[in-house]
């Protein structure tokens, strides 16, 4: 850890203070905050170098804090908007699969009717490189959270994990498709958009301070996502990768159906009802899942249909 470089933010002494996200949506600084996620976050042994490591961890989550508050910052004017009530606030959520951002992105009928084999496979190898793993997301999140929320999460984390069979674990579903198409996923060749994402997953998930964050962008992932998974398998068969191959994506545009459906009723309704609070929060973090997913989809397009890059984040 004492050898990770550090890319902070040019401005890290007013960001915090002018909610100005610019400064967090560099490609230097979301690779940093990716490689510190990955190795954080991996099965390790004490060392002698604990202390370094622990001031390297904290200089990190401040960086990580300021990236995540300027995010929220972005979308709490809509998100204050949500209603408190739990019925209404469930009935506003579920509007985001039409209204939220990034919906309907003419990205994903192109994969499925016209891009090339090459350009899936740069898709992919995107997405996969800034895949935070919904199964470890899910698990972080579910700790100390009321019963009915928690068992809730603990179906879908039992449906993630292929309900105790190896050959039905979403993980290793991914990389299969990994496989067909010869992607190497890496850090250094994704773009920062889709490393923005996947960090902005993983702070939510790991800090107890954006706890019912992380519900609503985990949740809203299950939301939104079937649609384009079906685009996304339809694509892959289109340059015949075979039922197997594709079936990560096949299973989730039906899965995700049934798992949104039991998210909203199951967790966010009784969550609601239980502490209208939380229905600020929530809503903040489905809506910065949403912008995050949005600067994605931009980015990409920029990318494969040789249009202007988006301002959305600027190169390291």
């Amino acid at each position: 850890m004492r050898n990770l470089k550090i890319v902070q933010p040019a401005r890290l002494d007013t960001a915090g203070d002018t909610g100005d996200s610019d400064v967090y949506r560099s490609e230097a600084f979301q690779r940093s905050l990716a490689h510190w996620n990955r190795r954080r976050l991996e099965p390790q042994f004490p060392g002698e170098d604990w202390r370094e490591t622990m001031e390297a961890d904290t200089r990190m989550l401040l960086l990580e804090g300021e990236f995540l508050e300027a995010l929220r910052k972005e979308v709490s004017e809509q998100a204050a908007a949500a209603p408190t009530e739990a019925g209404a606030f469930v009935d506003w959520f579920e509007g985001l699969m039409v209204t939220g951002p990034g919906q309907n992105d003419p990205l994903f009928p192109w994969l499925a009717e016209s891009a090339s084999r090459d350009q899936i496979r740069w898709f992919f190898e995107q997405e996969a490189a800034g895949e935070a793993g919904f199964d470890d997301l899910v698990a972080m999140t579910q700790v100390k959270l009321p019963d009915q929320a928690k068992l809730e999460l603990a179906r879908n984390y039992w449906d993630e994990m292929g309900r105790g069979n190896a050959k039905g674990m979403h993980g290793p579903m991914l990389h299969t498709v990994a496989e067909a198409l010869a992607v190497d996923p890496a850090i250094e060749t994704t773009v920062g958009e889709s490393l923005a994402l996947a960090n902005a997953m993983t702070g939510m998930a790991s800090s107890r301070r954006y706890a019912w964050h992380s519900v609503g962008a985990l949740g809203v992932i299950e939301l939104t996502a079937p649609g384009r998974s079906a685009l996304v398998a339809k694509g892959l068969r289109r340059i015949g990768l075979s039922d197997a191959q594709r079936r990560y994506f096949d299973l989730h545009a039906v899965l995700d159906v049934k798992h949104s459906a039991a998210w909203n009723e199951e967790a966010l309704y009784p969550l609601v009802k239980q502490d209208p609070r939380r229905a600020v929060a929530i809503a903040e973090g489905a809506l910065m899942r949403l912008t995050c997913g949005k600067r994605c989809f931009d980015r990409y397009r920029a990318q494969l249909w040789g249009v202007a890059r988006p301002q959305a984040m600027e190169p390291a």
